[in-house]
């Protein structure tokens, strides 16, 4: 099972996929300091799942290339 949308035009920056997994690491951070086990063991596990997600394993959505008109190839245009 992967994010629904880890394929979105949206994560196909680094810069946006590395902010989501360090986010999630930090937060794990906060809540290893002053907060509970429980959510610190839940947000380094989703950490965890989103550097898998949009670091090891991620694929840039496919190019939509404008598509040609065979019709239209041969018509010089005005």
């Amino acid at each position: 099972m992967a994010f629904k949308d880890a394929q979105h035009p949206f994560f196909r920056p680094l810069w946006r996929r590395i902010a989501v997994v360090a986010a999630c690491l930090v937060w794990a951070g906060v809540e290893a300091v002053a907060g509970d086990p429980t959510w610190m063991v839940m947000t380094l596990a989703i950490g965890a799942y989103a550097a898998w997600t949009f670091l090891l394993r991620y694929e840039p959505p496919a190019e939509t290339a404008p598509s040609v008109d065979a019709s239209d190839a041969g018509t010089p245009r005005s």
